[in-house]
């Protein structure tokens, strides 16, 4: 295999498009009126959220010696990383392979292959570990016969959490204030790439992860998962479970019931990750009056009209907007009950160290904060 005929000139004044995303003020009942959140519009950035860490995986591989100038990248991906590594393979000049599955929606496969990447997609989900464990063996494989290819490993590499300094940075001069952040987790990079240097400004800021039913991360059983962008089969050892005070499982209706209320009324809406953040971050809104909350819109609506703005679509996978839960399920433990819809759980778990970290008893209570229970 040859990758000589894919190997892209460097275009280091790309690097100038990355970031600087604005941020946007939602007031959209999701579903229940609520004071308003912010949420950082990083679909409006050149390569999507993701541009941010993989820049700065291929840029600290470069460094360490790992990655040789015009070296192929191998990487899996469910989408969203792609379309980041197809713009920082442009920037740094190395031609980009990536391993995806058949569940890769067609317009994302297009995008792709125009941004100049290669795609090999697995057919058939592995037996432990779904989609993702079959990408990984493909990669593998991969990795053996092109010479000189570099792997990121997304999910393990400190590179993709430092990748979003620069989005701390930019929401530490956009707000005044911020006492709840709200992230969607899969890999687990920009959750942990943000609250660091967050909590520097504001030492008291809460972090509310949010992941998909059926996901593994925080402890729950793994199964099969509709929703694409966030949620894992894998434990990624980016993920900062310290850092997190509470965690929400979000189904897929609740995220298509907020992706639709939020094009409907904000104009600004995304994926299956934009709704499960927005979902919850109307939810903290409401539930701590007086706190300023915001998350982070991960990209933008079109890779999804196909999906979640799509009415067949739902009504073949069972999914009715209506039924969506408009409040989440208090369980006590992750591991106490399975998630089938909206969960909440104030006990974080890292489900490889079989510790449990309670964050009950942090003293960081955001202001005019009474109650954690939902009361509208």
């Amino acid at each position: 295999m040859t990758l000589t005929d894919l190997r892209p000139l460097a275009r280091p004044e790309l690097l100038g498009l990355l970031g600087r995303t604005p941020l946007a003020r939602i007031t959209a009942g999701l579903p229940q009126p609520h004071p308003g959140f912010w949420a950082k519009l990083e679909g409006l950035g050149a390569g999507g959220m993701k541009a941010r860490a993989a820049v700065s995986m291929l840029l600290g591989a470069r460094e360490r010696g790992e990655l040789h100038p015009g070296a192929p990248v191998v990487e899996s991906t469910s989408g969203t990383l792609g379309i980041g590594l197809a713009f920082a393979g442009q920037a740094l000049g190395h031609p980009v392979v990536l391993v995806g599955d058949s569940e890769l929606e067609p317009s994302m496969r297009q995008l792709l292959h125009m941004y100049g990447v290669r795609l090999d997609i697995v057919e058939r989900p592995a037996a432990r570990g779904g989609w993702q464990a079959a990408r990984l063996a493909r990669l593998r494989e991969l990795l053996a016969v092109l010479p000189g290819a570099y792997w990121p490993d997304q999910y393990n590499n400190p590179d993709n959490t430092t990748g979003y300094a620069s989005l701390a940075a930019e929401l530490a001069v956009q707000l005044d204030q911020l006492d709840i952040l709200v992230c969607s987790v899969g890999t687990g990079g920009h959750s942990a790439g943000l609250v660091a240097p967050l909590r520097a400004h504001w030492p008291r800021l809460r972090l509310v992860g949010v992941d998909a039913t059926g996901s593994t991360i925080f402890g729950q059983p793994a199964r099969p998962r509709l929703m694409r962008g966030l949620g894992s089969s894998i434990h990624p050892r980016n993920v900062a479970y310290d850092a997190f005070d509470e965690v929400h499982w979000i189904g897929p209706a609740e995220a298509v019931d907020s992706c639709r209320r939020l094009a409907r009324s904000s104009f600004v809406t995304g994926g299956w990750s934009t709704g499960a953040v927005a979902r919850v971050a109307a939810w903290a809104a409401r539930v701590h009056p007086g706190a300023v909350v915001a998350t982070v819109f991960p990209d933008g609506p079109h890779r999804y009209l196909g999906t979640v703005y799509d009415d067949a679509f739902t009504t073949a996978h069972g999914i009715d907007p209506a039924d969506a839960a408009t409040r989440p399920v208090e369980i006590p433990h992750p591991r106490a009950a399975e998630a089938t819809g909206w969960a909440r759980c104030t006990r974080v778990t890292d489900p490889l160290a079989h510790t449990t970290l309670a964050h009950t008893s942090r003293n960081d209570t955001p202001r005019s904060d009474t109650s954690r229970n939902d009361t509208p």
